[in-house]
């Protein structure tokens, strides 16, 4: 690595630590507080105060998960900054603390079009790609229903005909997702892959989940970007509005057709805009 790339990355290493205390000081005073209305909660008549002290307790334990998430990558990347291990990226902590070696997080709009996706690896990156040019798969689903989604063996095809079987063809044989959920709406959905049983609980899951929406999107210091690990589609927006212009047909339509392709060309679509982007590529 060159010495700037070590500066960046002892730079990420020095962030993710000044986020993780941060993280921990949200947590000592959330539980603090949980203590509080615990106290007032004894008292005759003011058995609402649980209630409170309840969400308090929960905030303490997402700040600390998150807390922990971000050590961990802390490590990673100043152990890349000092010439070992591979250069981080914050989804392979996440998937690590989902039992697994494979998890993507894609942040979806209203339509559950994508709108970024961060993963933990190749493969977790092929499988999103997949989801996003089929439009069909576990965090679609997870994102619209707002509901859990756990397939595994042959449901997995008979559940998703078209990802179903190029899922099986990476050689995946389960999927679990979960909704980001921020105050009543769906930011998105993380999706883990074949992973372990000890540590894919559903509620564990579920905790994660709530740990990346605050990272992303709710605490004071968000990072959408997760550390320069995050893929925004621009590209493939780009892509849509050129050849909406060009054949007059709408974003819509323009959007499906380089989904075709990609599919057909087993290319990501991202690959498709570049060619469309730079003048290579005139699809029509």
């Amino acid at each position: 690595m060159d010495p700037q790339g070590r500066m960046e990355d002892l730079g990420l290493a020095a962030v993710a630590r000044q986020r993780a205390a941060l993280a921990r000081e949200r947590a000592d005073r959330a539980a603090a507080t949980a203590e509080r209305h615990e106290r007032l909660a004894a008292e005759p008549g003011r058995e609402f105060h649980s209630q409170i002290a309840s969400t308090y307790r929960r905030t303490a334990e997402c700040h600390r998960a998150s807390a922990r998430l971000q050590d961990s990558f802390a490590l990673r990347a100043a152990a890349w900054a000092g010439g070992l291990g591979a250069r981080p990226r914050f989804m392979t902590v996440v998937a690590e603390a989902c039992g697994t070696d494979s998890a993507a997080m894609a942040l979806l709009d209203t339509e559950q079009n994508h709108l970024a996706v961060a993963a933990s690896d190749q493969l977790s990156r092929a499988a999103q790609d997949l989801e996003f040019v089929l439009g069909e798969g576990p965090g679609q689903e997870a994102a619209a229903t707002h509901r859990p989604v756990h397939v595994s063996g042959p449901e997995i095809e008979a559940r998703w005909p078209g990802y179903g079987s190029s899922l099986v063809s990476l050689g995946i044989t389960s999927v679990e997702a979960v909704p980001l959920q921020a105050q009543g709406s769906c930011i998105g959905a993380l999706t883990v892959f074949d992973p372990g049983r000890a540590d894919a609980r559903p509620a564990r899951l579920a905790e994660i989940a709530e740990v990346l929406t605050r990272i992303v999107l709710l605490d004071p210091d968000a990072d959408p970007d997760l550390y320069g690990g995050t893929d925004v589609r621009a590209t493939v927006h780009q892509a849509v509005g050129m050849v909406s212009v060009r054949i007059g047909c709408s974003v819509v339509d323009a959007l499906a057709l380089i989904k075709a392709v990609a599919f057909a060309e087993e290319v990501s679509s991202d690959t498709v805009a570049r060619q469309i982007v730079h003048g290579d590529r005139k699809l029509i």
